[in-house]
């Protein structure tokens, strides 16, 4: 039989795996949306257009990297949004998954990181329930 310890900040509520399991993917569902949204300015880690259907353009009509600057707002808020509500951030960032899939499977040659971002979408996913838990756990006061 499985019982659930409380999750507190000290004590066996730290050391349950499921607890650091939430804690893991919160803290990394937070820093990569932020530091992918923030280099969308800067464009230090690689060209954010490349990877930008052409379709995306002729229905929203700016500039490939004015486009991206939209996208790096979009993924800096739902990085802060996952940490202050995880439960409600880790859906939204696993839609703003599954809208990049749908972007690069209409592109050619990116298939691979079409499925790297499912493997992502599948862990925001596995945060919300997990982040669901916690909220149960902590009787429904935090981590909403």
């Amino acid at each position: 039989m499985v019982t659930h310890q409380p999750s507190t900040a000290t004590g066996a509520g730290v050391r349950s795996p499921a607890r650091q399991a939430f804690l893991l993917l919160r803290t990394v569902f937070t820093i990569a949306p932020i530091l992918f949204g923030l280099d969308k300015f800067a464009n230090l880690l690689t060209d954010w257009t490349q990877y930008l259907a052409p379709v995306a353009t002729q229905v929203i009509p700016v500039s490939a990297q004015q486009f991206m600057y939209g996208v790096g707002v979009v993924e800096i808020l739902a990085g802060v949004l996952v940490a202050w509500r995880p439960r409600i951030g880790s859906l939204v960032v696993a839609a703003w998954l599954l809208g990049i899939i749908i972007n690069l499977l209409v592109l050619p040659g990116f298939f691979d990181v079409a499925l790297r971002d499912f493997g992502l979408l599948v862990g925001a996913l596995a945060l919300n329930r997990l982040a669901t838990a916690e909220s149960r756990n902590a009787g429904g006061m935090v981590h909403k």
